[in-house]
């Protein structure tokens, strides 16, 4: 009895470090992996920012919002939803990694090696999530352009919620990424189904405008909670904002939670196999 008492604490520390390194590395993996292709960190910020730009002045004359005497420029309106947009495009297009990590070998020997299948599905989307965030938070040197001054509870606030976002989004990436074996597949869903997730997201026009149908999807979008979350934050004042804070972050947070543990789930399940 004394011995099992005894080599419980040990086995436990083995477990936390066949899980949380791994993980780290993995984590880091991606980091580095990210930051050496410099033509796709500067056309993850350069496209949201010309779409930003050229949409936002586009219709700038003709969207107003906002109460008397407090109407906002579509430029202000559209600033969440093109940095949703750089969340978006970051945490899906990092997970094609797990398709050249698996036609290049590096997955398979990962999977079998003694390492955690959980610890392989945290480092991949924390790495991703890591990045999007990243590029997220440096979208808001372009804030005060537009009249913004972030306080440090906003701030902080705004991290919660692109971090969040982040890695909802990389875990849903990850779990499209995981099945696949050819990266024009996975570009194949993305443009069918996570394009006109950002599009129903609030990002181009308000929940409260949209026709009964659009608003039921609107409504059932969970990356609409977190472009309303970030305009309550960013914008306190305005009217624009359809959702409470309090209810998107609750509705965020539980999403990332069932997306992330979907991920683990699919990747429990499926054996992978060397691209043929």
């Amino acid at each position: 009895m004394a011995t099992q008492t005894t080599t419980l604490p040990i086995r436990v520390a083995q477990a936390r470090t066949l899980t949380v390194l791994p993980a780290l590395s993995l984590w880091w993996r991606e980091i580095v992996r990210f930051y050496r292709q410099r033509t796709r960190v500067v056309g993850v910020i350069l496209s949201p920012l010309l779409f930003w730009i050229v949409i936002g002045s586009g219709f700038g004359t003709s969207f107003r919002s906002g109460g008397a005497g407090a109407e906002q420029h579509y430029l202000e309106y559209f600033y969440p939803g093109a940095l949703i947009m750089i969340v978006l495009f970051t945490s899906i297009f990092t997970m094609m990694s797990v398709i050249e990590d698996r036609r290049e070998g590096f997955l398979l020997s990962v999977l079998v090696a003694p390492v955690r299948r959980s610890a392989i599905v945290l480092g991949k989307v924390l790495g991703g999530a890591t990045l999007a965030a990243i590029q997220g938070l440096m979208f808001l040197i372009f804030a005060p352009a537009i009249g913004i001054h972030i306080g440090m509870v906003q701030f902080g606030l705004v991290v919660l919620i692109v971090f969040l976002v982040s890695f909802s989004l990389t875990a849903l990436g990850f779990a499209i990424a995981w099945p696949m074996d050819s990266t024009q597949d996975f570009h194949a869903i993305i443009n069918l189904f996570l394009i006109p997730l950002w599009l129903l997201s609030g990002a181009l026009f308000p929940l409260s405008g949209a026709s009964g149908w659009v608003r039921l999807l609107m409504r059932i979008n969970p990356l609409t909670y977190g472009v309303a979350a970030l305009r309550s934050v960013l914008f306190p004042g305005s009217s624009v904002g359809d959702l409470p804070l309090g209810s998107s972050l609750l509705i965020l947070t539980i999403f990332t939670i069932v997306i992330f543990v979907g991920a683990f789930v699919m990747a429990s399940r499926r054996t992978t196999k060397p691209a043929a």
